[in-house]
């Protein structure tokens, strides 16, 4: 059963990674310091105060440059790539009791995945918001993503089964939602 807990807690916190970077590691990082949570030995740092710190100031810059008209476009080249790894990482630090071989493909293929496909979801949905409104709309979807990955960090912290099964769902939801706007963005050929 802990095995499956940690498994629930760290895919939960690689999807909050699709929706922002750094704040389910700040979360984590706040999570460790305070006892609510164990990282494996060598992800022990993330409850670090430099670590903390460090954390905290890229939430903070990270979530203010999502509110910034067409920046947050182009931060979606970068955080795509970011939010995989950050995934992975989160993952690969809650996960215990497995095989070094079963536990990092887990963490890249379950975190990493969670993490690529909230992210891709968020991005498809920030470009039709700019396409749609100017950009004028995006500060209510980066207030949306900032909200859930707070949101989706508390609940794998707290309620990881819960948080798996909410990431589930929303694995169905993105992958609906690329494929639609993949469909849409294809020319039609007769």
């Amino acid at each position: 059963m802990e095995t499956l807990l940690s498994i629930a807690l760290g895919i939960g916190l690689a999807a909050a990674c699709g929706f922002r970077v750094f704040v389910p590691m700040t979360i984590m990082s706040l999570a460790v310091r305070a006892g609510f949570m164990t990282v494996g030995g060598s992800f022990e740092w993330v409850g670090s105060t430099p670590a903390l710190v460090v954390l905290s100031v890229a939430t903070l810059l990270e979530i203010g440059a999502y509110y910034i008209p067409w920046v947050d476009n182009l931060l979606d080249l970068v955080t795509t790539p970011a939010a995989v790894v950050a995934g992975i990482l989160v993952s690969a630090s809650t996960i215990t009791g497995m095989d070094p071989v079963m536990h990092w493909t887990l963490a890249v293929i379950a975190g990493g995945g969670a993490a690529a496909l909230v992210q891709s979801a968020t991005a498809i949905v920030r470009q039709v918001s700019a396409a749609t409104t100017f950009g004028v709309g995006n500060p209510v979807v980066s207030t949306v993503e900032a909200t859930g990955a707070i949101g989706m960090s508390l609940l794998a912290i707290l309620m990881p089964i819960l948080a798996l099964t909410v990431v589930v769902i929303m694995m169905i939801m993105a992958v609906r939602t690329i494929v639609r706007w993949r469909n849409r963005a294809e020319p039609l050929t007769t």
